[in-house]
This record gives C-alpha cells, sequence and structure tokens, in this order.
C-alpha cells in the first residue's frame, strides 16, 4: 500500500510538472507576435524576421541535432515536412500575416487548423469524427466569424487574414504527415531532434526564400517602438528566439511527455489568450467586444475538437491523431 500511494504521489507531481511546463510554454509562444511585430514596423521584412528567429533557434538547438544524427537517415520525409511545413511555412505566413492585421486576430484564425485536420480526416481519409469533434469545428468557424466582423464586409485586411489561413493549412499539413509517418511500425523518434532538424531545414529554404543578404541589418543594432516605449531591437530579437522559439518548443515538448497530447493541446489554447492580452497591452491593439466574444468561441471550439479525440488504439471515431501533438509541439507559431 505504501508503494502504491508513492507511484501515485510521484504520478501526480509529474502531471503537475507537465501542467506548468505546458502554461510555460504557451507563455513563451504567444509572447513572439509581440516582440516581431514591432521589428517589422521598425523596417525588416516579416520573412527577415522569420528567417533570424529560425536560423538563431537552429543554431541553440544544433548540439541536439549532432545528437541525433541518424535521424535525417531514418526520417527524412518526417524532417522534410516538418521543416517545410511546421517551421517554415507556418513561421513565415504568421509573421507575413501580423504585419497586416492584429496578432490576436492572427493567431485565432491560426487556429482553424484543428477545423481544417477533421475536415481531411472525413472528406479526404474518409474517416468518421465525432460529433463532439464537429461541434468544435460550428464553433470555432462561428467564433472565427466574430473576430473578423464578417457583417462588416471583414474589417481587416484581406491579404492578411489569407497569410493567417495559410499559417492553418501549413499546420494541417504537417499533421498530416505525422500521422501517416506514425503508422510506419517504425520506433517513434526523439520529438527533441525532430525539432532541432526541423529548424535546420526550416533555416536552409528560409535563406533561399528570405534571402538575408538583402535584409536591412542596420534595424538590428536601432531601436523598435511598442506602443510608444522604445525597446532595443536585439533585445526583442533574443526574446523571439530565445523565449519564444527554443524555450517554447523545449517546454512543450516535455509537457507533452508528463501529458495526454490532448490536455496538452487544450492548454495550447491559452495561447491565443496570451497573444491577444499581450498584444492589447504592449501594442495597443484593442479588440471590440463581439470580438472577444469570438475569440472566446472559437477557444471553446478547440478545446472540444482537442478533448474529443480518442486514444490512438481506439476503434470510436476519430478526430485526428495524439501523435501529431507530440511531434508538433505546436510548431504554430505561434
Amino acid at each position: 500500500m505504501p508503494v502504491q500511494m508513492s507511484e501515485s504521489s510521484q504520478g501526480s507531481h509529474g502531471k503537475g510538472a507537465g501542467l506548468g511546463l505546458a502554461l510555460v510554454s504557451a507563455l513563451a509562444f504567444g509572447g513572439s507576435g509581440v516582440a516581431a511585430k514591432p521589428l517589422i514596423e521598425a523596417g525588416l521584412d516579416p520573412l527577415h524576421v522569420v528567417w533570424l528567429r529560425v536560423t538563431g533557434a537552429a543554431l541553440v538547438m544544433l548540439p541536439l541535432a549532432v545528437r541525433h544524427r541518424s535521424l535525417p537517415r531514418r526520417r527524412p520525409a518526417l524532417l522534410a515536412g516538418f521543416g517545410l511545413l511546421a517551421v517554415a511555412g507556418v513561421q513565415a505566413c504568421y509573421f507575413a500575416a501580423l504585419s497586416r492585421i492584429p496578432v490576436g486576430v492572427a493567431l485565432l484564425v491560426e487556429y482553424l487548423a484543428p477545423a481544417l485536420v477533421l475536415g481531411w480526416v472525413r472528406f479526404v481519409q474518409r474517416r468518421p469524427v465525432t460529433r463532439a469533434a464537429a461541434l468544435g469545428v460550428v464553433l470555432a468557424a462561428g467564433g472565427l466569424a466574430c473576430v473578423v466582423e464578417v457583417w462588416s464586409g471583414l474589417s481587416f485586411d484581406p491579404l492578411g487574414l489569407l497569410f493567417a489561413l495559410a499559417a492553418a493549412c501549413c499546420q494541417v499539413g504537417y499533421f498530416v504527415l505525422a500521422d501517416q509517418g506514425s503508422d510506419a511500425g517504425e520506433e517513434a523518434p526523439d520529438p527533441l531532434g525532430v525539432i532541432a532538424y526541423g529548424l535546420l531545414v526550416g533555416a536552409a529554404v528560409l535563406t533561399v526564400v528570405a534571402r538575408p543578404w538583402t535584409m536591412r541589418w542596420s534595424v538590428l543594432t536601432g531601436s523598435a517602438e511598442m506602443n510608444g516605449t522604445v525597446v532595443p531591437a536585439v533585445v526583442l530579437l533574443a526574446w523571439i528566439v530565445l523565449i519564444a522559439t527554443v524555450a517554447a518548443y523545449v517546454t512543450g515538448v516535455l509537457s507533452v511527455r508528463r501529458l495526454s497530447p490532448q490536455v496538452a493541446g487544450v492548454v495550447a489554447c491559452l495561447e491565443a489568450v496570451v497573444a491577444t492580452v499581450l498584444a492589447w497591452v504592449l501594442l495597443g491593439e484593442h479588440l471590440s467586444a463581439p470580438q472577444l466574444v469570438g475569440g472566446l468561441v472559437v477557444l471553446i471550439g478547440a478545446f472540444i475538437a482537442q478533448s474529443s479525440t480518442p486514444a490512438k488504439n481506439s476503434a470510436e471515431p476519430v478526430a485526428s491523431r495524439g501523435p501529431d501533438r507530440e511531434l508538433s509541439a505546436r510548431g504554430t507559431s505561434a
């Protein structure tokens, strides 16, 4: 009996630590937009900010890539998918979106990804989905209509909304790739190794696309303005690389190891709340009451969709498979 109590105590401690790590990850990811937008407004191209973020994080994570140097030979498609979609695609589209629309709106649009994944599962793979998951999709879509204020003919830049939707689609592409890879019968790769190589692949792709040699490097030696407050540009860049990317990815992966992917995914919904609040306080980006209500409905829809995901080997209808979250650790944005 004492042994059982000890094991139960250890399990509770592990879950508590997992929830703490998941909250830290959501806070870290949520702060990326408010740090990046001042750099963009100071004169950096969104693609150049993404390149700096991904390349800096790749250099920090390089020791992990060396440690898992057999991964490119074992799972080249998975690493390419992570690098192209979950790293380069998601972040480039997200930063391009927030250069045109408020940070909170860009991230809430990106949270359509769970709904789009369900659409892929239901209509492309022709697999059934739970009623709760379908309800989550409907709520998320309805909430998004309030966020973008469709009754006023879209009050935001259409191109910015398109970029945000493209970020959501990039997330879907990676989820589908990871889902296919999980059925190969091979030993699951270490998520930290996948992240390290994904960042390296993303950095290589973005170097070709962003052409950093054309960047206005002088912006990094100056300052940027956050709603009237002057902040050194290099401080914002350090935050984006070390906190909003490296720390966010690592704590996200470690949290999933201690929690179920579904629980970690639900906690991840706080990322949108954090981003919206920080943008309100630090950037002065105020949202109207209908937009706030719509954002809450989007998060409720994402919550329902995530929490309705059955176990991997369950015979129940599916929403999206658990291992997707473990490998992606919200390669979002975010």
